[in-house]
């Protein structure tokens, strides 16, 4: 069975809007009610960063501490999470490398973010992704990554030593450096990086079509068919180390081109996510904006049991303004289905009433100015 993983208590200090804060959960879902700008995304994204990244807004570290505030901000969480209960601290300090943030467990040092993974997964779902299908390429990859990363820790390791390696062969070719033993090297690691993010996507999409389709009956959310474009297309049926070689070759017989770009133009750096609308065979861009919400919806309830199946450990959701653009049968349907997934959600709303079908499966908070009441 799907073990549950939940958050007991929050506690922030010069985080976003709050000074300073602790609310105590018990272990079903969280539903924070208020008015617009009151605050309630900022305690979303408090808890997106319980995982590694930038959180769910991705924004640098300054811009998250309180303005006026004279050091860095601090988030503190008793989770029950995947290896039993653990303190988890991070967050950033006055002095320090503004673009780093630290993680403690236990009040002992992590020795990567990345260890997050060892105790929690955390998904989202926000009104600022509801322009995906229809944004620029980067958005769906990084959405694609995303995924990824929630099953493979690893990912976003050689996703940012492939970028660096990228970023070097870029400059060596700009200043007109051909060096022919500079370039190899560089584009030998981009190609053994580059296949295997491009693999591990093929892999995510592969098992995401798979569950997308065993739920997709029964559900007002419809399914989604999704496949990658842009790199390497159609040949993902060979051997990894072939396909490194195919792309080393492509590398090595691009750079006058690349050059003169000014940029890598092969790459998984240019690959795009493609989704369609499976019922009705159609792009998702050219579907109505309430369909493509709901197919957004069906592929995060997707990839959440996805998570669950894969881990044994259902993920903490963040759900933003869920229910505002749902009607009554809708919203009850995903409720349930969220509630099946077996673990703790945070909802937002600016309305209680909208959460009602969640009755006694969720406790209830009102946000207001940096201010959280039950």
């Amino acid at each position: 069975m799907v073990q549950k993983v939940s958050l007991g208590r929050l506690k922030l200090g010069d985080f976003r809007n709050y000074a300073e804060l602790s609310l105590a959960f018990d272990p079903r879902h969280v539903v924070l009610t208020g008015d617009n700008g009151s605050g309630k995304t900022n305690l979303l994204e408090a808890v997106s960063f319980l995982s590694p990244g930038r959180g769910l807004r991705r924004a640098p570290y300054d811009d998250v501490a309180r303005v006026g505030a004279p050091g860095g901000f601090s988030i503190f969480a008793d989770v029950e999470g995947m290896d039993g209960e653990v303190a988890i601290g991070t967050g950033t300090e006055s002095g320090e490398d503004s673009a780093t943030r630290k993680l403690r467990l236990n009040g002992t040092p992590a020795r990567t973010i990345e260890e997050l993974t060892d105790h929690l997964r955390v998904l989202w779902l926000t009104p600022a992704m509801d322009g995906l299908f229809t944004g620029p390429s980067a958005d769906r990859r990084r959405f694609l990554d995303r995924l990824v990363l929630s099953l493979d820790p690893a990912h976003g390791r050689r996703a940012s030593d492939f970028e660096r390696a990228m970023r070097s062969r870029n400059r060596l070719l700009s200043e007109g450096r051909f060096d022919p033993s500079w370039l190899t090297g560089l584009e030998s690691q981009m190609a053994s990086l580059g296949i295997a993010m491009a693999l591990a996507r093929q892999e995510m999409l592969g098992l995401l079509t798979r569950l997308v389709a065993e739920g997709g009956d029964g559900t007002p959310f419809p399914m989604a068919a999704l496949t990658l474009s842009g790199f390497l297309d159609g040949q993902f049926d060979r051997p990894a180390v072939d396909l490194e070689e195919t792309y080393e070759l492509m590398l090595q017989d691009s750079r006058h081109r690349d050059a003169a770009a000014g940029r890598t133009l092969d790459g998984p750096h240019r690959a795009d996510l493609l989704v369609r609308h499976a019922a009705k065979d159609i792009e998702a861009e050219r579907c109505s904006t309430g369909e493509q919400k709901a197919l957004l919806i069906g592929l995060i309830l997707a990839h959440a049991r996805l998570v669950a199946n894969m881990t044994g450990h259902a993920p903490v959701l963040l759900l933003d303004e869920i229910a505002a653009h749902l009607d009554p049968g809708r919203r009850a349907a995903l409720f349930d289905l969220v509630d099946a997934l077996g673990g703790q959600a945070f909802m937002t709303g600016t309305d209680a009433g909208l959460f009602s079908a969640l009755g006694e499966r969720a406790q209830y908070f009102t946000v207001s100015g940096g201010t959280v009441s039950r």
